[in-house]
């Protein structure tokens, strides 16, 4: 089926769908022209979706709305992350749809850099004394004590746009940077070498620390499993910022408990809230992130740059949009 037709600035409706981002707020700021309205919940998205030409969109979407949404042309994508859309069906719907992949690369990045830091620099522990009002003595032990990160091998599993950011800030801290991608001929950007995802054990010998940043597929799920945690170093830390699915959790546990690695940090797990009863919160040394490591102050105002972007090119008549998914 050919794309829907999108309607003239005039005609058109944006729908705002997000229980937190203030997407509306900082739209109505551009003065843009267009009519809007914002939704905080799956039910008022359910109830008002009929009324969108476009929808921005990430956690809330649902695939059965695609039937209940007969003027929707466009979905731009607020998350970079896309698993969530049923690709053929909004296809065969004429819906389009792009990602917001880029929108959060510089914050990704630091997010992911601030973790591997926290781990060496032992900061998480250092709130956990400041909490308890102990002063922890010197230590004796050189495996124990705080690390440097000049020397360290970093693997990174994704070399996109955030792994490339990624691997820029680590060369900044002296690190040895080995970057895992699908296409090693895309490139190694800052990395010191770049080899392809049949690579990933052997490098895992090697790593100091280990940050995904990869999309999540069928490639992808459980990347970090059993079997990759058993060939780490035990000093190595795994640091996951791109899927929750990307590491498989009851390995992971497993390994933090028999200190098989030396610690991990996640801003992404399987089950989003993370419930209370998930032993990850009481799993040892491991410092956890809520899916924050994109959610900065800019954010908003960076995926409306990219819509605007899309509705240009689609009222030009151009057949490309950027971060294209449909």
């Amino acid at each position: 089926m050919s794309a829907r037709p999108l309607p003239a600035k005039d005609r058109l409706s944006i729908c705002f769908a997000h229980v937190a981002y203030r997407m509306g707020e900082r739209f109505a700021l551009r003065d843009a022209g267009m009519n809007w309205f914002e939704v905080r919940s799956l039910d008022e998205l359910q109830a008002r979706i009929a009324e969108a030409d476009v929808l921005a969109c990430s956690g809330l979407w649902r695939n059965e709305f695609i039937a209940r949404a007969p003027r929707l042309a466009f979905i731009q994508s607020i998350s970079a992350g896309t698993d969530q859309y049923a690709c053929e069906a909004l296809r065969a719907a004429g819906i389009r749809v792009a990602s917001a992949q880029g929108v959060n690369e510089r914050a990704v990045a630091e997010h992911a850099i601030a973790l591997i830091l926290a781990m060496a620099r032992q900061i998480a522990q250092a709130r956990d004394n400041q909490v308890a009002k102990e002063w922890r003595g010197m230590i004796g032990d050189r495996s124990q004590r705080e690390d440097e990160l000049g020397g360290k091998t970093l693997v990174i599993a994704g070399m996109g746009r955030i792994g490339s950011r990624l691997a820029t800030l680590a060369k900044a801290f002296d690190m040895r940077v080995i970057a895992i991608r699908r296409d090693p001929a895309k490139g190694a950007g800052a990395a010191d070498k770049v080899l392809g995802q049949d690579s990933l054990l052997e490098v895992l010998r090697d790593a100091d620390f280990v940050a995904l940043t990869c999309p999540l597929t069928p490639q992808t799920e459980n990347l970090i499993d059993a079997k990759a945690l058993a060939v780490m170093k035990p000093s190595a830390y795994v640091v996951n910022v791109a899927r929750g699915r990307v590491v498989n959790e009851p390995a992971l546990l497993e390994a933090l408990r028999a200190e098989r690695i030396a610690g991990a940090a996640l801003d992404c797990v399987w089950e989003e809230p993370l419930p209370v009863t998930s032993e990850l919160w009481s799993a040892p040394n491991l410092l956890i992130t809520p899916h924050t490591a994109g959610e900065t102050r800019r954010y908003e105002d960076n995926v409306i740059d990219l819509l605007l972007e899309n509705l240009g090119r689609m009222w030009r008549g151009e057949t490309a949009l950027k971060n294209q998914l449909v």
